[in-house]
C-alpha cells in the first residue's frame, strides 16, 4: 500500500509587494499549487498591488514590514561601506524578529523569491533552523548587477540556502555553484488564461497597417532606442506599420523615457506611447508582432513566451533564457543584441512573409502548451520540494 504524501507547509517571502516579473511569476505559482500536496503561505515584507492580487485569490499575505530605508535599495545600486555598515545592522535586526516569528510556525520549508528576500529571509530561515531555497529570478553578472553584489551574492548562494531553483539554465549557470549544491530548473509558468477564451485573432488579419509591438519597462537595458532606430529604418525602406510602445518607466528611468520619446519625434506619427497597461493579454492581441530588443541577456523572458502563447511571431534578441524558450525560424526569429539593422532586417522578412509568420505563431504557441506552462512549473516545483526534504 502507497502511503500518502504529506502535505508540505511551504512559506514564500518576497520583499516587495510590486507586480514585476518575479512577483507575477509567484502569484501565478501559489495559485496553481496542489493544496492536497503543498500549502502555500506568502510573506511581504510590504503591503501592495501583490499583496492585493494574493488576497483575490483567497491566499492571505503575511505583511511583515521592512524599514523604508532597506525596502527602498534598488540591486542596481552599488554598496558603499556606511550603507554595509548601517544597512547590515538593520538587515540583522530584522533578520533576527523574523526568525523569531519563523520559529514558531511550523513551515517544512522557506522559499525566498528575490534578492533582498534571499538574504534577509534566507538568514532568518537559517537562524530559525528551517529548510530554505532560493527561487532565482536575475541573472547574477555584472552586466546586470554591481560587481560587487554578484561577487558577495555568489558566496552566500553556495552556503546559505540549501536548495537552489533558477528560472533557465542562462540564469543558474551564472551562480556558479559548485556541482553538490542541489539545484534545479524550473521554467516561469504562462498563466491558463492565455489558453482560455477570448483567444487572440490571427495576426496580420485586421486589414490595417501591420502593428509591430514592445512591451516592458521603459528602462536602458530593454532597449527601446534599438526598437526605435529599427523602426525609422524600417519605414525609411518604404515599408508601413504602425509602433507601439508598451510601458512606462519606474524607479530613476524617467530621463530615459524623455530621450525615448525624442528619438520618436522623426516618426511621431506611427509611434503610440501607451503606457502601463494591465492587461498584456489584450495588447499583444493587438499586435501582429512582438518585439523584445533587451541589450543584455534576459534571465528568462515572461512577456517572450505570453507573446508566444498570443501566437504571435516574436523577434527576440539572442541571448538569456530566451534562447531556451524560441526555436529559431521556427517559433519566431532570433536577432543579435544592439544590432537595430538586424532586427530591421527581421521586421521586414515577417511583414514579407505574412504566412510564415502566421505559422511561427501557432508554432510558438504549442511550445508554450508543451513546456512552459503554469501547471507544469507547479508540478515539477512539488517533486523538487519532496525530493529535496525526503
Amino acid at each position: 500500500m502507497v502511503r500518502p504524501r504529506k502535505i508540505l507547509k511551504v512559506l514564500f517571502v518576497d520583499h516587495t509587494s510590486e507586480l514585476s516579473g518575479g512577483e507575477i511569476a509567484l502569484l501565478r505559482l501559489t495559485s496553481s499549487l496542489d493544496r492536497h500536496q503543498v500549502q502555500p503561505s506568502v510573506l511581504l515584507f510590504s503591503d501592495g498591488p501583490l499583496a492585493e492580487e494574493l488576497r483575490k485569490r483567497d491566499i492571505s499575505p503575511i505583511v511583515y514590514p521592512l524599514s523604508s530605508r532597506l525596502l527602498q535599495t534598488r540591486k542596481s545600486t552599488p554598496p558603499t561601506l556606511s550603507t554595509l555598515l548601517v544597512g547590515g545592522l538593520s538587515s540583522l535586526l530584522f533578520a533576527v524578529k523574523l526568525a523569531q516569528f519563523l520559529h514558531h510556525h511550523s513551515f517544512d520549508l522557506i522559499h525566498t523569491n528575490s534578492l533582498k528576500a534571499d538574504v534577509l529571509g534566507g538568514l532568518a530561515a537559517r537562524l530559525a533552523g528551517k529548510p530554505l531555497l532560493w527561487h532565482i529570478h536575475d541573472r547574477i553578472e555584472a552586466d546586470y548587477l554591481p560587481r560587487r553584489t554578484v561577487k558577495l551574492f555568489r558566496a552566500l548562494c553556495r552556503k546559505l540556502p540549501h536548495y537552489v531553483i533558477a528560472n533557465s539554465h542562462a540564469t543558474l549557470e551564472t551562480l556558479h555553484l559548485p556541482p553538490t549544491k542541489p539545484s534545479s530548473v524550473i521554467y516561469s509558468g504562462v498563466d491558463r488564461s492565455w489558453f482560455e477564451e477570448p483567444i487572440p485573432l490571427e495576426p496580420f488579419c485586421h486589414g490595417g497597417p501591420p502593428r509591430i509591438g514592445l512591451i516592458g519597462r521603459i528602462t536602458p537595458w530593454k532597449g527601446q532606442h534599438i526598437f526605435l532606430n529599427a523602426a525609422q529604418e524600417f519605414l525609411r525602406q518604404g515599408y508601413d506599420a504602425e509602433f507601439y510602445i508598451i510601458g512606462s518607466a519606474l524607479f530613476e528611468e524617467h530621463e530615459y523615457e524623455t530621450k525615448i520619446r525624442q528619438l520618436a519625434q522623426p516618426i511621431a506619427d506611427k509611434v503610440v506611447f501607451t503606457g502601463f497597461q494591465k492587461d498584456i493579454k489584450a495588447m499583444i492581441g493587438q499586435l501582429d508582432i512582438l518585439v523584445h530588443s533587451s541589450v543584455i541577456p534576459e534571465p528568462f523572458g515572461q512577456v517572450v513566451a505570453e507573446g508566444m502563447a498570443a501566437g504571435r511571431a516574436v523577434i527576440a534578441t539572442d541571448g538569456g533564457g530566451v534562447k531556451e524558450l524560441m526555436v529559431n525560424r521556427h517559433t519566431g526569429l532570433l536577432v543579435p543584441m544592439n544590432d537595430a539593422k538586424a532586427l530591421t532586417d527581421a521586421m521586414t522578412y515577417l511583414v514579407n512573409h505574412a504566412d510564415e509568420a502566421k505559422a511561427m505563431g501557432r508554432h510558438a504557441r504549442q511550445r508554450v502548451r508543451e513546456h512552459f506552462t503554469v501547471e507544469q512549473m507547479a508540478s515539477r516545483l512539488t517533486s523538487f520540494y519532496y525530493e529535496c526534504l525526503s
